[in-house]
């Protein structure tokens, strides 16, 4: 579990990178494009993906431009949903976003729902209805209540990005480590042409700081990867078991940081958002050990 730990406390900094940069005024925006070449960079190095051999035309060509265009808009919104909403509720919406491959798998691969795992994601919506829920007018941060859309997106375009992960995982003609190289170049094509525009037609100041955090940021975004994959490896009789060690202990580490390095405030609705976060994902997570 010592994997699991570590890819829990790197998947917390993520975000307490994002929060600590808005304080230095950096613009989050640029950090999250240069995260991007350090993610293509560490993939060579440490996952080693078959580059010969390969059947180009049988590659899901749809999925992987799907997923270069979501993965940097995502970290923008997860971005956005810290800053405004903080890490406790951004990390929730994160978390809970796992039930939307569930329900996609009812939906669209005709999977038979077992009653655990419907019991599962409601509590899962309700959760996330409760932890970005709060009174009507201003928020706690003096921003519109129009803020909740943060989190809302952070949870659907997760939710779609582990359905598009889960598309290509399924890619007999591709090895994972390989689609994965494919989709974090085209993020950062994306990312890159996005700094292009924004310097060059909008104007907006180009941020050497920037690059560094982006660096650290890219550090211990993959870091998270890496010893995520290292737990299902060290564990491959319990996959069950990383899975819930991981969201439930990311929720649990991010309420940590955010209320107590960062003072946020959650109101009595939220934390019954918490509560519910983590029922939802033993729920989740315990029907597939009783199988």
């Amino acid at each position: 579990m010592s994997y699991v730990l570590i890819s829990v406390i790197f998947s917390v900094t993520v975000s307490v990178i994002l929060k600590m940069a808005r304080r230095y005024s950096v613009d989050t925006t640029q950090i999250i494009v240069w995260n991007y070449p350090v993610a293509v960079l560490l993939s060579l190095m440490f996952l080693d993906p078959p580059l010969r051999g390969l059947s180009w035309a049988a590659m899901p060509w749809l999925v992987y431009l799907a997923l270069g265009v979501l993965l940097p808009g995502i970290f923008v919104a997860i971005a956005g949903s810290i800053r405004y909403t903080g890490i406790v509720r951004t990390e929730v919406a994160q978390r809970i976003s796992l039930i939307i491959p569930l329900i996609a798998a009812f939906w669209l691969f005709d999977e038979s729902p077992k009653p655990l795992t419907v019991v599962g994601v409601a509590i899962g919506l309700a959760a996330i209805v409760c932890s970005i829920g709060w009174r009507a007018g201003r928020n706690q941060y003096g921003i519109n209540r129009k803020v909740w859309l943060y989190p809302l997106l952070v949870f659907s375009g997760l939710g779609v990005v582990d359905v598009l992960f889960k598309q290509i995982a399924v890619t007999p003609e591709v090895p994972y480590a390989t689609s994965m190289l494919i989709v974090f170049v085209l993020a950062m094509l994306v990312a890159i042409a996005y700094l292009a525009y924004s310097v060059g037609r909008r104007r907006r100041r180009f941020s050497i700081h920037a690059i560094f955090w982006g660096i650290v940021l890219g550090l211990f975004n993959f870091g998270n990867i890496i010893f995520y994959m290292k737990a299902h490896r060290a564990m491959p009789e319990n996959p069950s078991i990383v899975f819930t060690g991981m969201n439930i202990g990311v929720i649990a580490l991010g309420a940590v940081a955010g209320v107590a390095l960062f003072k946020e405030k959650l109101s009595k609705l939220n934390k019954v958002g918490l509560i519910l976060a983590v029922l939802s994902v033993i729920v989740i997570f315990w029907n597939e050990l009783i199988r």
